[in-house]
């Protein structure tokens, strides 16, 4: 005899399907937004007479407006040579050490923000770092091994040689742009413009772009980050303020989690690793970070490899005694 007590319903939940590839994260959209701005503030720079210097006039354009260091007024005796001196003084040496003590101060607590977050030419080695990995499965010629094909979040990257397509023309094109902008904070941008889209550029105008385009391709294909880690003078100041503050702001690292960090991806590699676009190991002590540009890549890709993780993710922005703690907890682990 069946019974009337009612039975229990047990709700079968179906599995989630793959979520699929994640896109960036809110930080890297707003850097991504600086880094297009900056790009286009570079380019637009001296059409506005926001800041160049012209050769042909004999001054700088600041804001729209000329900037003159008074040496015309002493050169034709109408003021002294100590007037002279102290314009030189107000108006070059004073607006640069200011300019420079502000970016300073900028890198010593926040590290190579400018690089990262604003400057022209690294958006540029990322951009190529980039469509390089999608041509040959390496972000540089000089790279050892093909990186794994998945990216942080999982899901597989493929490459196509005929990227190579791309790369080349992209890399050449960059450097062009590059070229006859620099060439505009030199002259007259309606000049160089003008004979450029005319066709007549004169042959200093055309020699400068020429080997412009010429060494800038070369170091867009074969030196882009080497040139950010070793040549770099601005980066390298950026660098060295960082460094010598313990409070400045550095990637922190859960040592104590470390094997979900080495198996983060289905080859047991680490998602951070791969995409540094400095080449760098973002688990590693500040001394070996000297030339992070603070980009963050690593902290999203470390976000998206750990989603599933009710734990979170292994690697965080870390400040003043934070980051303090995070140094000394690699020292112990060194001592261990």
């Amino acid at each position: 005899m069946a019974s009337d007590k009612p039975r229990k319903v047990i709700p079968i939940v179906q599995a989630a399907a793959p979520t699929g590839r994640l896109g960036l994260n809110r930080v890297q959209q707003q850097r991504l937004a600086t880094q297009a701005g900056f790009f286009l503030l570079f380019i637009i720079a001296p059409i506005f007479d926001l800041l160049r210097y012209d050769l042909d006039a004999g001054h700088a354009w600041l804001l729209g407006m000329e900037w003159r260091l008074g040496l015309d007024e002493f050169m034709a005796g109408r003021i002294g040579a100590l007037e002279a001196g102290a314009n030189v003084l107000l108006r070059l040496f004073l607006p640069i050490f200011a300019g420079a003590a502000a970016f300073i101060w900028v890198a010593y607590r926040w590290g190579r923000l400018y690089c990262g977050w604003l400057c022209p030419h690294f958006s540029v080695v990322e951009t190529i770092n980039k469509l390089m990995l999608r041509a040959s499965g390496k972000p540089s010629v000089w790279e050892k091994e093909t990186l794994p094909p998945w990216e942080p979040d999982g899901t597989p990257r493929r490459r196509d040689a005929r990227w190579w397509l791309v790369v080349v023309p992209a890399a050449v094109l960059f450097a062009f742009t590059w070229a006859v902008v620099f060439l505009t904070y030199l002259l007259p941008p309606g000049e160089v413009y003008g004979n450029l889209f005319g066709g007549t550029l004169t042959r200093n105008q055309a020699l400068f772009i020429g080997v412009f385009t010429f060494v800038l391709s070369m170091e867009f294909l074969f030196a882009r980050h080497l040139f950010c880690r070793f040549a770099c003078a601005v980066g390298l100041f950026q660098s060295l303020a960082w460094v010598s503050n313990r409070d400045a702001m550095v990637v922190g690292f859960q040592r104590q989690r470390a094997s979900q960090c080495a198996t983060c991806l289905p080859d047991r590699e680490s998602a951070c690793d791969m995409v540094c676009p400095m080449r760098l190991n973002p688990r590693n002590i500040k001394r070996h970070m000297f030339t992070c540009t603070q980009c963050g890549q690593c902290l999203q890709a470390c976000e998206q490899s750990q989603h599933d993780n009710p734990q979170g993710p292994l690697l965080t922005w870390v400040s003043k005694e934070a980051a303090r703690q995070n140094e000394a907890g690699f020292r112990a682990g060194r001592g261990q």
